[in-house]
């Protein structure tokens, strides 16, 4: 079968091996794929594998030998997967492959914003440190995370590392999330939403975005927030209103945000977090450790194989 990969790039720009696909059949690999090049290139493929390249019922459409598209990345918003339906196409993707990476970024960006490692570092290479008349010195104030409370929105496989690594740093932990008809785990409180914002000294946000979430982070809900609170989001940009974010944070009603992720990526230059106070932005790279790229790719090829058995799994639509 002809397996097609539009935008192989993000998931291995070459530190990566791909036998694991390579080995399943006859495998053309694009590192990326303008728009206008989507149907050429995919009008042979039997399979097909996106990351972030759109698949909507026009483009299925024009594509009669498709019987399977894998998303190479747990969202798949990017494809419409009842169009996809209608035309007997399964659509897969990876869960969990990414967990401990997007962790672990969650809590750098908090500690960039408690610690200023790297503002400090860079001070210190301009040579602040060796004209200082005192051993020692700071240029923000620091924050200690013992003591402060985490309020954490979604309780997901990311959600619950982030909440272990809060513990173990002696903080409180929040949780809002929509099933509480469990017991929560020892240290963590269940509460709604406005208690959350208004209770935590950090919030971070873990939960995929829906039309009833979207932009819910507003200026009615950051007005509740402490203005020594902060905001960290790792997981859609579209859950925050972000001219409202930049204004609360220009005007010090927050003390700071870590965003790994805006509205709409790439980014426009005109976005207005990109020049708000204390807010730090990365180009959503928390996914992209190469041990979470592996697993992805490892997972990806598993439910090609699983497709080929005739048992699919992480079937989406």
């Amino acid at each position: 079968m002809n397996l097609v990969y539009a935008d192989a790039y993000t998931l291995n720009p070459g530190d990566l091996d791909w036998t694991p696909l390579k080995s399943l059949g006859n495998v053309t690999l694009h590192d990326r794929t303008a728009p206008d090049q989507l149907i050429e290139r995919l009008k042979e493929a039997d399979m097909v594998l996106v990351n972030k390249v759109k698949m909507n019922r026009e483009t299925l459409e024009q594509l009669p030998k498709l019987r399977y598209i894998g998303v190479t990345a747990t969202g798949y918003d990017i494809i419409d997967v009842k169009a996809a339906r209608e035309r007997d196409i399964v659509v897969t993707n990876v869960k969990g492959y990414g967990s401990p990476s997007v962790a672990q970024l969650t809590i750098a960006l908090l500690l960039e914003l408690t610690n200023r490692v790297g503002l400090h570092a860079d001070s210190v290479r301009a040579g602040d440190w060796t004209r200082n008349p005192d051993f020692c010195y700071w240029k923000t104030p620091l924050v200690e995370l013992a003591g402060k409370t985490l309020g954490i929105v979604g309780f997901g496989d990311i959600g619950k590392s982030v909440a272990s690594i809060g513990l173990a740093f002696g903080m409180t932990i929040l949780v809002n999330r929509r099933h509480t008809d469990e017991e929560p785990p020892a240290g963590i409180r269940y509460v709604d939403q406005a208690t959350l914002f208004a209770e935590s000294d950090v919030v971070s946000l873990h939960c995929p975005v829906t039309d009833e979430n979207r932009a819910f982070v507003n200026r009615e809900l950051l007005s509740r927030m402490k203005p020594t609170a902060f905001l960290i989001n790792t997981s859609r940009g579209a859950l925050i209103n972000e001219p409202d974010l930049a204004e609360a944070l220009n005007q010090d009603r927050l003390a700071g945000a870590g965003l790994d992720v805006v509205t709409v990526e790439p980014p426009s230059a005109g976005n207005p977090l990109f020049s708000a106070r204390n807010c730090i932005v990365t180009p959503h790279l928390a996914w992209a450790t190469q041990e979470s790229r592996q697993r992805l790719l490892h997972e990806t090829a598993e439910n090609i194989r699983a497709f080929f058995a005739g048992k699919p799994r992480n079937v989406v639509n």
